[in-house]
């Protein structure tokens, strides 16, 4: 169900903006379960470099695990003015969103 939802807000979001997986320059998923995100990146389409993901290092930080993550990509240098950065929650009650950043 996560792996559907999260590609389902993703879509709307895009859609919504007239754009398409590839114009994501980078994608930060809620930090649940690698297993997912590693799926969704797989469906969208998008290569290694165009994630972020920290739940190797952090493991399930709830609802602190984008602006974390997104904080590290920024530090790191993944995100860069005019970059398009999507990011995208499931959380238990079976809640989900998706957000485009242009940066």
């Amino acid at each position: 169900m996560a792996v559907k939802k999260f590609q389902e807000v993703i879509m709307e979001a895009l859609n919504d903006q007239g754009l398409q997986p590839a114009d994501i320059d980078l994608f930060i998923p809620h930090q649940s379960n690698l297993r997912i995100s590693k799926l969704v990146q797989r469906h969208l389409l998008l290569r290694d470099e165009q994630v972020w993901n920290n739940i190797q290092r952090f493991g399930n930080t709830s609802s602190a695990s984008i602006p974390i993550a997104l904080c590290e990509a920024w530090e790191a240098g993944k995100v860069k003015a005019g970059d398009l950065v999507a990011i995208a929650a499931f959380g238990s009650g079976f809640t989900w969103g998706a957000s485009l950043i242009r940066w």
